[in-house]
């Protein structure tokens, strides 16, 4: 998906949670950048078959099995989107914290549920 659409969906997710400021624009510029580059390192690693581990020729011409780069940048792209979508509001615990509400009643994580599951992609 690409940036923009990614941008978007991010931003209604907020509204719907209730969290979105306007100083919060360049958080969402960067979350949507990093899942960007998640979903295209998802594509290559999909297009590579999926392989966690790969065989890797070094300069010696020995052949060693290496982790998948690709899966290293999706595990990577996903440990750090994690902190950006706390830092918008967008988990319970930091949902919480930003609307100072400390007892959420029951609708309200399902409500969350329902936004990150629709911005979430079909793996």
């Amino acid at each position: 998906m690409k940036k923009r659409t990614w941008k978007a969906r991010i931003k209604k997710a907020c509204r719907g949670a209730g969290t979105y400021q306007p100083f919060f624009d360049s958080t969402i510029d960067a979350l949507s950048g990093i899942m960007e580059m998640r979903d295209t390192a998802r594509e290559r690693f999909d297009e590579d078959g999926g392989m966690p581990v790969i065989e890797h020729t070094n300069n010696s011409g020995e052949t060693n099995l290496v982790k998948n780069p690709a899966m290293v940048a999706i595990l990577e792209c996903e440990s750090l989107a994690l902190s950006y979508w706390k830092e918008l509001g967008l988990t319970t615990k930091a949902y919480r914290a930003i609307t100072g509400k400390t007892d959420i009643a029951k609708e309200e994580p399902k409500k969350l549920d329902s936004l990150r599951a629709k911005i979430k992609v079909a793996k």
